[in-house]
């Protein structure tokens, strides 16, 4: 879909700043990523992007029944959609523990398995699951250079030792995020991704051997799933393609997702003949990379000059650009914390805003 389609909505009445997702570009979406695996069960997509109830909905419909998320909530929200297989790839500890616990007995048609990369962690879960008398399923968190979580493979050999006398943990497998491989090259990606992922293999191998069993590897993100999905024999886990957006677009563009989400925005202020004030401030747009935050879906020869709170301001080099007043719409460079900013998203279908969902796990808490 050109940008030309989202500056044709009426957007007249709608407040802003405004999250929009066009539902059409979002099933697209889930089918190409489909298609990119070998088969559906290779793929565990990561929901922290949209957080959404009813797009989980889409993909359990389109036969995705795995999934990968970061927060309770998250799971909470798979739970609500009767998702099969839930992992937790964020450290579960303290009262972590008993809300997981909780989640496990109020759906129990769902699956929950966490990430364990320390003997302490280990240890914590294997006694909360002893004294429920239940068993947890868990995968050993991989260290192959992202240097952010997870256990290098040389460690986490000595700390297997330790969870196979765990008699509550269940290993299920390895999960491996090489989000430090992200370079505009696929070639380059495709080199860095295989090389860092040889140690992995080395481990499932040791695994299998120790536990005579099949070993599964949840592996990747975005970035790197066009190179898991056709090298690899992993279940891949990427969370951007959902909706994609202006960075991951241009970066990374073997990977043909549609931008299937856009902020609306109102010129709220004519500071000059050249230089204006947008309501898309930090609170409504990521605001962790430098500046440009936004590319414009309309052609405007602009440069993004500062932001703060609830303000941003560009500069254009033709005079007298914009009005005040006036709605524009812009792909966020990064989607996934965009959509954190907001509690509802208004959806379109054929070029209009026919309802709103929201975004159901945005909040750290649904009940759980």
């Amino acid at each position: 879909m050109n940008k030309k389609y989202w500056n044709q909505i009426d957007l007249s009445t709608i407040d802003t700043p405004a999250l929009l997702i066009d539902k059409d570009m979002v099933q697209q979406n889930i089918n190409l990523a489909i298609s990119y695996v070998e088969s559906v069960d290779k793929l565990r997509p990561h929901v922290k992007t949209h957080k959404m109830l009813e797009v989980a909905k889409m993909q359990m419909a389109a036969g995705i029944n795995k999934f990968k998320c970061a927060t309770i909530a998250e799971a909470e929200m798979l739970g609500m959609a009767a998702a099969k297989d839930v992992v937790i790839a964020y450290a579960v500890q303290g009262p972590k523990i008993n809300r997981l616990i909780q989640l496990i007995n109020k759906f129990p048609a769902t699956t929950f398995n966490v990430l364990i990369d320390n003997v302490w962690s280990a240890e914590q879960l294997n006694n909360a699951f002893e004294s429920i008398e239940q068993k947890i399923n868990v995968y050993f968190d991989i260290n192959n250079g992202q240097n952010r979580s997870g256990i290098k493979v040389k460690d986490a050999k000595i700390l297997f030792k330790s969870i196979d006398q765990m008699a509550n943990l269940v290993i299920m497998g390895i999960h491996c995020y090489d989000g430090h491989i992200r370079m505009e090259s696929y070639e380059n990606r495709v080199k860095e991704s295989t090389k860092a992922f040889k140690k992995v293999l080395k481990f499932k191998n040791f695994l299998e051997k120790n536990l005579n069993k099949t070993i599964v590897i949840i592996a990747g993100g975005s970035p790197s799933f066009s190179v898991h999905s056709k090298f690899h024999d992993v279940e891949c886990s990427p969370g951007t393609f959902i909706f994609w957006d202006a960075r991951y677009g241009n970066d990374y563009q073997e990977q043909t997702f549609n931008k299937a989400a856009v902020v609306a925005t109102r010129v709220i202020s004519k500071i000059n003949n050249h230089t204006y004030c947008l309501d898309l401030g930090h609170k409504s747009i990521a605001a962790e990379f430098p500046l440009p935050r936004i590319e414009f879906t309309e052609k405007l020869d602009c440069s993004q000059i500062s932001q703060s709170e609830e303000h941003l301001v560009i500069e254009c080099n033709q005079k007298n650009a914009l009005e005040v007043g006036q709605v524009l719409t812009a792909y966020p460079f990064h989607i996934c914390p965009t959509v954190a900013l907001y509690d509802k998203a208004n959806i379109v279908e054929n070029g209009k805003i026919v309802s709103q969902w929201d975004v159901t796990a945005r909040n750290r808490k649904i009940t759980v």
